[in-house]
């Protein structure tokens, strides 16, 4: 049975310190997104920094955690597949701050009509966030423990896609005084909220894969 908090101290702390910066920043992402939609612009500023900055260091606590996995020869028969593992998890904030600032750089305007659809959209995507997270986190000491947290990511999942596919079609078959060029514009950003998803639905197969793995 694996558990990383047995063979390394440092690098299990990494690991949840890499966590953490996940979790904070998914908190700032959805936060600013809902500051940009509420017209907070100083709010917005202000989380767009934050995620800005704990992506780095998420970045930097990666590749401290895949340097003493090389340096040291730690769990050789599970290495590859937890530091692809975590270079799926680190994707989750990449994203996440890549479209917070398209939010800064483009300025969509969102319609009232699909407003309270988008905050609804930042939630479902941001939940399956928020649980895939504690799923990574147990890996590392119960992996029995992981099947029925990432059920609740793959629920989340599924439920952000409905809704990102309701929102699509609102844009192109409802808000008529819109420009074809608005509405593919709308498209993108719904879009790319919902790769948050996705991303967290591609961390959930990796652990669903590796819980597999490490009971053969």
């Amino acid at each position: 049975m694996i558990n990383i908090f047995k063979t390394s101290k440092s690098v299990a702390l990494s690991i949840d310190d890499f966590f953490d910066k996940i979790d904070l920043g998914i908190l700032n992402f959805k936060k600013g997104i809902n500051s940009y939609i509420k017209g907070n612009s100083e709010e917005f500023d202000l989380n767009l920094k934050t995620l800005n900055f704990l992506e780095k260091d998420a970045d930097s606590i990666k590749r401290k955690i895949e340097n003493e996995f090389y340096l040291h020869s730690l769990m050789p028969n599970y290495a590859s597949d937890i530091l692809n593992l975590l270079e799926s998890v680190d994707d989750i904030i990449d994203r996440a701050k890549d479209v917070i600032n398209q939010f800064d750089v483009e300025k969509p305007h969102l319609p009232e009509e699909i407003i309270n659809d988008y905050l609804e959209l930042v939630t479902l995507s941001v939940k399956s966030v928020e649980n895939v997270i504690p799923a990574a986190r147990i890996f590392f000491t119960s992996p029995d423990q992981v099947k029925d947290k990432i059920q609740k990511v793959l629920f989340y999942h599924r439920e952000t896609d409905v809704l990102s596919n309701n929102i699509k079609r609102k844009i192109f078959q409802e808000l008529e005084t819109l420009k074809l060029s608005e509405k593919i514009h709308l498209r993108y950003f719904t879009f790319h909220i919902e790769q948050i998803s996705d991303a967290s639905k591609i961390v959930a197969q990796k652990l669903s894969s590796l819980v597999i793995k490490i009971k053969m």
